[in-house]
């Protein structure tokens, strides 16, 4: 079943998983919605030579982070689910308490009121105190996080397949895939 995917880049490292993710729900078929912070769209082009108006060609809706007056910062706006990946601790901290300063935050926080599905995936390391009570708070809103830690036991052969294994994990919580490589079967 097709589904409305919001897909959120912000200013942590790790651009190529909002891009590689963007590009898994294209690639079968989903309709994905694209916000880039303004420290994401440095990031992106920093980490993978790509500007942020060439990823918005990619998507099918495009949004400024600063327009509250976008779809997304409605509840009534019918998206499925939202990822923010990477995630800033910064961006985490305004979804965690409820400070919507931008689109970002605020569709996070429609996301979180409608029970809908809203995806974390912080790419920081190490955390402090601060970072994990933040995680906590938005698991205990409804979100997930799931952290930007690949995994090895795929016997990954490049980086991208490295960033995959994340991705295959987000698209499993979204629901849109139930790739057998992102399931333990044993030996």
């Amino acid at each position: 079943m097709k589904k409305r995917v919001l897909v959120c880049l912000t200013g942590a490292s790790g651009a190529i998983y909002g891009v590689r993710l963007l590009r898994a729900l294209k690639s079968n078929d989903h309709e994905v919605h694209l916000i880039v912070s303004k420290w994401g769209e440095e990031t992106l082009r920093y980490e993978t030579g790509i500007d942020s108006e060439t990823l918005a060609k990619e998507a099918d809706f495009f949004y400024n982070e600063h327009d509250l007056t976008a779809g997304p910062a409605s509840g009534t706006f019918p998206i499925d689910s939202m990822v923010v990946i990477p995630c800033s601790m910064k961006t985490l901290a305004g979804i965690a308490h409820g400070y919507a300063d931008n689109l970002i935050a605020r569709a996070a926080d429609c996301n979180l009121k409608e029970r809908r599905t809203l995806i974390i995936v912080p790419r920081e390391s190490p955390y402090n105190l601060i970072h994990i009570r933040n995680m906590a708070a938005v698991t205990e809103a409804g979100g997930i996080v799931i952290p930007a830690s690949p995994a090895f036991w795929t016997k990954p052969k490049t980086i991208e397949n490295l960033v995959d294994s994340v991705i295959e994990r987000v698209l499993v919580h979204l629901g849109v895939s139930d790739d057998e490589q992102a399931i333990w079967t044993g030996e």
